[in-house]
């Protein structure tokens, strides 16, 4: 019996220490090396040093003076990201969904667009269509007295194309580059 168990033990502790020990401290070590922002999580820091997020994780914006992110089922923790899971024929969807729209509803802007009403996959996109937030131009201009051409101009800066999709913004990207106006 030791012929076999001994062997077997062997190859475990030693595949343990390969793929448990080893792959993820070369990994790790290539990771910190080749893309050092990426493999430390993309913090975004302030002019203190102070991390104020993630360039990829959407954060809650409140109040009419910020462009809002699109809604999250986990709300916004990472923990417990993920989609609400609800169906479309569920009516706790279409209750939130009415009240999303009556919260984001800017009088003489037509429909509320979908992204903001709808949550993502992960439930922490931190991105947005350019269209998501030229319709809440109006009521963040209105909110911080500035003139809605200097936040079109702001938002045009701030529109990233991807290697595959279509343009988006960084909401995160935008209200920090808000926030120095």
């Amino acid at each position: 019996m030791s012929t076999v168990v001994r062997p077997a033990l062997s190859l475990i502790i030693l595949m343990t220490l390969i793929t448990g020990v080893a792959y993820p401290l070369v990994v790790t070590g290539v990771a910190q090396v080749a893309f050092p922002e990426q493999a430390n999580g993309s913090l975004v820091r302030d002019e203190a040093g102070k991390v104020r997020g993630s360039a990829l994780i959407a954060q809650d914006f409140t109040g009419n003076a910020w462009f809002h992110p699109r809604p999250s089922a986990g709300a916004f923790a990472t923990v417990a990201s993920g989609a609400s899971n609800l169906a479309p024929s569920n009516p706790a969807l279409a209750t939130r969904v009415i009240d999303d729209a009556n919260k984001q509803q800017v009088p003489g802007q037509g429909p509320v667009p979908l992204a903001l009403l709808t949550t993502s996959g992960s439930g922490l996109d931190p991105h947005l269509p350019p269209e998501a937030i030229g319709y809440q131009l109006a009521r963040v201009a209105a909110a911080r007295n500035l003139p809605v051409a200097t936040l079109a101009q702001l938002l045009d800066e701030h529109i990233e194309q991807p290697l595959v999709g279509p343009p988006v913004v960084n909401v995160l990207a935008l209200n920090r580059a808000l926030e120095k106006l």
